[in-house]
C-alpha cells in the first residue's frame, strides 16, 4: 500500500462502520471514503444465498432502525430474514407485576424485528459493493497523527506500514476499542459484576412472535423471537444475566441441566426448554466516552458507548448516532467545509448526546430498580408495572422507548427529519 488520500476513513468495518459507510455513500456521494477492516473482503468471498444457522447470533432491530433501513434502500434485503417482534411481555419473577405491548395498539406492523449478525453484515456489504467506498482489508489501523490539513492514519497491513491522509477519522472498531485508547480518549467502565450468557433455545410452545423481558433475583434475562420472518416457530435467542460464579456453574452443565436451570429462572410462558445451542458470553459492563469528538476524530457505535443489553438499546442507539454523524458530513459537504472540522464534530455530538444520555440511563435504571430485593422496592416496582400497564400515556412512551422512535433518520434526499411516529 502505498501513500493515499480520502475524506474520511472508518476504522473497522464491521455493523457500525459499514453502515456509515453506506450512509455516507447515500446521502455525501461527493466524499471520499476508505474502510479499514481487520478481517478479509472480497466479492467473490460472498455467498450467493444465506443459509440460517441454529447458533447465529443475533441483533434485536428497534421499529424505527427498520425506518433507518428504509431510507437507505437496505431493508427489502434484511427482512427476508427478519423475525418480527409483536408482542413484548415485561414482567418480575416471582411477582404480580407486568406489562404487555402490542404492535397493533400502535398501528404497527411489529415493535421491533431479531435479525443473524452474519445476515446483516452480507447485506451491508453487498450493498458497499455496489458504491465508490474503498477497503483495505485486511489491515488496521494503529496511530493517528494530527496534520494541517486533517489526520495522518498509520495503517498495518501484515507487515507492511503506510500512511493514509483524511480530513476526519471515524473510530468505529467496538467496546474494546485499542485505538481508542491510543489515541488518548478517556472511557468511564462501570462494571455490573455480571456476564450475558448468549444462546439460541428451543421450546415446546411456539413464540409467536412474542418477546420476553424476564426480571429476576439473580438479574434479568430476555427471550426474542428468532428465525422465520412468515411463520411462529419454537426457536429463540437467549440473553441471560448471570453472575460470574453462576456462569462457570452454567458453562459446565450438560445441556440438558442447562435446560433445567433456564427452565427455574423464566418458567413455563414457552412450555418446555428442549434445546440450547452453542454458548457465548461477555461480561457486562457500562462504557461511556463523555467527550468522543475531537478535531479530525470522532468515535462512534460501542466505542463511544456500549450498555447492557436489558433493553436491547444497545444497536439501535449506535444506528441513531451513525445518522446524526453522516447528517452533518453531509451538511460539511454541501458548504465545502472539511468533515473533520471540530464545529461539525461537536454538532454532531450535540445532537447525538441527549439521546445517549437518555438510553443510558434507561437501561442503568433497570438494571438498579429490578436488582434491589427489598420488599417495599419490589412492591413499589410492581405497581409501575402494572400502572405502566393501564395509563396509555405512560404505556405509549414506554413503548417509543421500545421501538426507537423519535430519533434521527437517514436523509437521501431533502433536509434532515426527525421519525415523528
Amino acid at each position: 500500500m502505498k501513500h493515499s488520500d480520502t475524506d474520511v476513513i472508518i476504522a473497522g468495518g464491521g455493523l457500525a462502520g459499514a453502515t456509515l459507510a453506506l450512509t455516507l455513500a447515500r446521502v455525501a456521494p461527493s466524499l471520499k471514503v476508505t474502510v479499514v477492516e481487520a478481517f478479509p473482503l472480497s466479492a467473490d468471498a460472498l455467498p450467493d444465498s444465506y443459509q440460517p444457522s441454529y447458533d447465529a447470533r443475533s441483533t434485536a432491530l428497534a421499529w424505527g432502525s427498520r425506518l433507518i433501513f428504509e431510507e437507505l434502500g437496505l431493508w427489502s434485503r434484511l427482512s427476508e430474514h427478519a423475525a418480527p417482534i409483536q408482542h413484548i411481555h415485561v414482567s418480575d419473577r416471582g411477582r404480580f407485576g407486568v406489562t404487555r405491548l402490542n404492535a397493533k395498539e400502535y398501528e404497527q406492523q411489529a415493535l421491533g424485528y431479531v435479525v443473524d449478525n452474519r445476515w446483516m453484515g452480507l447485506c451491508l456489504m453487498r450493498a458497499l459493493l455496489e458504491t465508490n467506498t474503498q477497503w483495505l482489508a485486511p489491515a488496521e489501523v494503529v496511530a493517528m497523527t494530527p496534520v494541517e490539513q486533517g489526520v495522518s492514519v498509520t495503517v498495518k497491513n501484515g507487515g507492511e506500514v503506510s500512511t493514509v491522509a483524511a480530513q476526519c477519522l471515524v473510530v468505529a472498531d467496538g467496546g474494546r476499542s485499542g485505538l481508542r485508547e491510543k489515541l488518548g480518549f478517556r472511557a468511564s467502565h462501570h462494571g455490573y459484576d455480571q456476564h450475558a450468557l448468549i444462546a439460541n433455545v428451543t421450546t415446546s410452545d411456539s413464540h409467536e412472535f412474542s418477546a420476553y423481558e424476564r426480571f429476576t433475583d439473580a438479574g434479568p434475562m430476555a427471550l426474542l423471537p428468532h428465525g422465520s420472518p412468515f411463520r411462529a416457530g419454537h426457536q429463540s435467542a437467549l440473553v441471560w444475566t448471570l453472575s460470574n460464579r453462576e456462569l462457570d456453574d452454567v458453562l459446565a452443565m450438560p445441556e440438558s441441566v442447562k435446560c433445567q436451570r433456564l427452565q427455574e429462572r423464566f418458567g413455563w410462558r414457552l412450555g418446555r426448554f428442549t434445546r440450547m445451542g452453542q454458548c457465548n458470553h461477555y461480561p457486562l459492563t457500562l462504557t461511556t466516552v463523555d467527550e468522543p469528538v475531537r478535531p479530525g476524530v470522532a468515535l462512534v457505535g460501542n466505542a463511544a458507548h456500549a450498555l447492557h443489553p436489558v433493553a436491547g438499546q444497545g444497536f439501535n442507539l449506535a444506528l441513531r448516532g451513525l445518522m446524526a454523524l453522516a447528517e452533518q458530513f453531509r451538511l460539511a459537504a454541501e458548504q465545502g467545509r472539511s468533515p473533520g472540522d471540530f464545529q461539525i464534530l461537536r454538532r454532531y455530538h450535540e445532537l447525538h448526546r441527549p439521546d445517549w444520555q437518555q438510553t443510558v440511563q434507561f437501561s442503568d435504571s433497570l438494571i438498579r430498580i429490578f436488582g434491589h430485593s427489598l420488599a417495599p422496592v419490589a412492591a413499589a416496582r410492581d405497581a409501575g408495572l402494572v400502572g405502566l400497564d393501564l395509563l396509555p400515556g405512560a404505556k405509549r412512551l414506554f413503548a417509543r422507548k421500545a421501538m426507537g422512535t423519535g430519533g434521527r433518520r437517514a436523509v437521501i434526499n431533502g433536509p434532515a427529519a426527525s421519525d415523528k411516529t
